[in-house]
């Protein structure tokens, strides 16, 4: 199930990130356009600066309240930002398989949660209401559809309501559908609509017949392809595919295309540091060790430089995976120190449960099998906890025979 989590969390963001191929509705006051302020927005808010991008949305909607875009963009910063605080803004998360059809999740805030309803409802009935006066105004139905895919993205993964999120990506993948026909230019419509192919040719059956029988069309090649091509194109999306690209790029080993998005996207988004754990995690997957350990380091020294708040689990992910560098390339005495550090922070439990399993491959390596087989029993039950199958697996296999 983390595929259609994935594609609800790529698809969501759709279209928020540049400036909508609309005239510059000019503010009220003088200074910048509504345009102008949502494009500053979502720099800062992929820059981690998240305070300035609801200062600058909130300065928007004053402007206009009546624009859509600026409602779906607000909302979409506070879908961001509780996935953030939560852990779950990494490729790791989406690149295992969640078990069931439904995820049982923390609550969010509840702050956060009524000001996502209050703007994403505003922005899908703003679109609605545009696309019943003219059912071939492209913009119009683009902006429905990536009002109900972000709708989607929020139920899948901060209410873990798989099946629930059907009906709105649905009905988004079908108005992005429509935009490509009304005009094949569009290519920001193309992330959507490739995002949902791609995610259902590698769902599990009973979800993938589940997403055949509501309409879901399967081409994971073409899927592919229309993301490209919305990263490709300058389009108001281009960004948005970017990270889906890092995403899909990881899940089909194509590691040298995922470091170069990632290099793309670390160049627009200098402040945003989960870029440089991406990149030591994806030369990981790519088994380029001395360049993740390069990577990470250079990322961990950066910390003390930076006072913003950290994501959930962010500090345990910098000094796990650097860990897991050093120990691929036997630096066993100082993989050991990342690792207990990492040991110290809480974290998701899918996070510790990989640090144990690196615990127990290191003991092995030391010929302390009693010592590992007891770091992967506890591996074993963290990963259950936190629905990591790959970690339970690999942790189960070495428990068995020890690592070499």
């Amino acid at each position: 199930m983390a595929a259609l989590a994935a594609a609800a969390v790529l698809a969501g963001v759709a279209g928020d990130g540049s400036p909508a191929p609309l005239p510059a509705r000019r503010s009220r006051a003088d200074g910048a356009s509504v345009e102008t302020l949502r494009v500053r927005a979502f720099e800062s808010a992929y820059n981690l600066d998240y305070p300035e991008a609801l200062r600058l949305f909130r300065e928007a909607l004053a402007r206009d309240p009546d624009d859509p875009r600026t409602h779906r963009g607000l909302a979409t910063i506070v879908w961001l930002h509780i996935l953030f605080e939560r852990g779950s803004a990494t490729v790791d998360q989406y690149l295992g398989g969640l078990s069931g059809r439904e995820v049982t999740l923390d609550p969010p805030p509840a702050d956060e949660a009524a000001l996502f309803a209050k703007h994403v409802t505003r922005a899908i009935e703003l679109s609605d209401q545009r696309v019943k006066a003219n059912g071939r105004d492209v913009n119009a139905l683009y902006d429905l559809g990536t009002a109900l895919g972000l709708h989607a993205s929020y139920t899948a993964t901060v209410e873990g309501k798989i099946v629930r999120a059907f009906r709105n990506a649905r009905r988004a993948y079908d108005l992005h559908e429509r935009v490509l026909e009304l005009d094949p230019s569009r290519h920001e419509a193309g992330l959507i609509v490739g995002t949902y192919r791609y995610a259902v040719s590698t769902l599990a059956f009973p979800m993938r017949w589940m997403a055949y029988l509501v309409g879901f069309g399967r081409d994971e090649t073409r899927g592919l392809a229309l993301i490209e091509a919305a990263a490709r194109h300058p389009n108001e999306a281009q960004d948005d595919a970017r990270f889906a690209l890092m995403l899909l790029y990881n899940r089909e080993k194509r590691y040298d295309d995922a470091l170069a998005v990632i290099d793309v996207l670390m160049k627009r988004f200098p402040r945003n540091r989960i870029l440089l754990l991406e990149a030591g995690g994806t030369a990981i997957r790519a088994r380029r060790f001395a360049e993740a350990e390069r990577l990470l380091t250079e990322g961990i020294d950066r910390l003390p430089q930076d006072p913003r708040p950290r994501a959930y689990g962010e500090e345990a992910l910098w000094f796990y995976k650097r860990g897991l560098a050093r120990r691929a390339l036997r630096q066993l005495d100082a993989a050991d120190g990342d690792l207990a550090r990492a040991r110290r922070v809480e974290a998701r439990p899918w996070v510790h449960a990989r640090i144990e399993l690196e615990r127990g491959k290191i003991a092995d390596l030391r010929g302390r099998r009693d010592v590992a087989r007891s770091a992967y029993e506890a591996a074993i039950r963290l990963a259950r906890k936190g629905n990591d199958p790959a970690a339970r697996a690999e942790a189960e296999r070495f428990h068995r025979t020890p690592f070499r």
